[in-house]
């Protein structure tokens, strides 16, 4: 029924509220990861659904931050925006102008890796995220190589099935500190689960 499950996703994103603050900088534990995976599975299917929910707008995307209508001629992909306390953003510092993972990045995305194989979330998206500096097309194909090269990490060094991972690169559409354009913390991965 749409009344249990919405019920469901309300009590888990209640939940999720009480335990985090910031998306941002975010040190969350692997439970916590693994609920805010499950509140996010639940918002998506709701919206797939025809649901309305808080805490999820759906915004359609194009290359160079354009807002569209949906179609396959035109490449626009439809980007769920989570509300803060749903996110799951993993601060990877990349060197200028790199998509490479430094060394010392490894132990967040080993997090990541843990609760991503204990979880049953059939698909992942891992987006990239700029932040203001440079070109929109630029930011879009910088953050793009970035998610990737996450994705990639995640398959050869964790194990996990290529088919349980989409990359995605959003570029400086949806900052994190829309305050500070060009801070640090706007630049980072976004986790998602789909389904």
């Amino acid at each position: 029924m749409v009344i249990p499950v919405l019920r469901t996703g309300l009590a888990i994103l209640s939940g999720i509220c009480l335990l985090v603050g910031s998306a941002q900088g975010q040190d969350l534990t692997e439970a916590q990861i693994l609920e805010r995976f499950e509140a996010q599975r639940e918002m998506y299917r709701a919206s797939t659904q025809g649901q309305k929910t808080r805490g999820l707008d759906m915004i359609t995307v194009t290359q160079g931050g354009e807002q569209a209508e949906t179609t396959a001629a035109t490449g626009t992909v439809v980007f769920g925006e989570f509300a803060p306390e749903l996110q799951v953003n993993i601060a990877i510092r990349f060197a200028f102008d790199s998509a490479s993972i430094a060394p010392d990045q490894r132990p967040a995305l080993e997090k990541m890796c843990s609760a991503m194989r204990q979880s049953d979330v059939g698909l992942f998206r891992i987006v990239g995220h700029t932040d203001a500096k440079g070109s929109d097309s630029y930011n879009e194909t910088l953050s793009k190589l970035r998610a990737e090269e996450v994705r990639r990490w995640l398959v050869q060094d964790c194990g996990i099935a290529a088919s349980r991972l989409e990359a995605l690169g959003m570029g400086k559409r949806f900052l994190a500190n829309p305050a500070d354009p060009a801070a640090a913390e706007n630049r980072r991965v976004e986790f998602q689960a789909l389904s």
